[in-house]
């Protein structure tokens, strides 16, 4: 992991500070694979002193675009365009979040890329799990921005 695991959790927080709000330690960063832990701290658990399923769906967010900056190919950008979660069990421990892609799903033409999403408790249980989907498309100025621009409107004229 790039200058270490704690220095690189810590300026991730800085580039986008939401994510700070949960104080993710990344564990894995790798293309297609990223993994980071939650701690269960007072300021992410809720009433029943679980971990909140916001602040669990802010770390598979986090672990989702570490691992888009790590795949995405060079002249592509992403943009998260949707999540789909479902929360099967309570997370009453530390919580591991993970997201994970496939090599092949960035090499398409399809702009939609399914991240899988899941985090767990220590034990193992999976206590959410689900998809963020990202729209990865051309970087403007490339070879691959022109190729497919859309074409220009034809007008009729009499």
């Amino acid at each position: 992991m790039p200058m270490g695991s704690r220095a690189f959790s810590l300026l991730f927080g800085l580039k986008a500070p939401y994510f700070a709000t949960v104080n993710p330690q990344f564990t894995v960063l790798e293309p297609n694979r990223a993994e980071l832990i939650i701690r269960k701290r007072w300021w992410v658990q809720n009433h029943i002193k679980t971990v909140h399923v916001i602040a669990i769906c802010n770390g598979l967010e986090a672990a989702m675009g570490a691992l888009a900056e790590a795949t995405v190919p060079p002249d592509k950008r992403w943009i998260p365009k949707g999540m789909e979660v479902t929360y099967p069990a309570k997370a009453d421990t530390d919580v591991t979040c993970v997201a994970e892609t496939d090599p092949e799903q960035w090499t398409g033409t399809d702009p939609d890329v399914p991240v899988r999403v899941r985090a767990e408790r220590a034990d193992g249980t999976v206590v959410v799990e689900g998809v963020i989907h990202l729209w990865v498309t051309a970087r403007p100025g490339t070879d691959a921005a022109a190729a497919t621009a859309e074409p220009p409107a034809v007008t009729a004229t009499a």
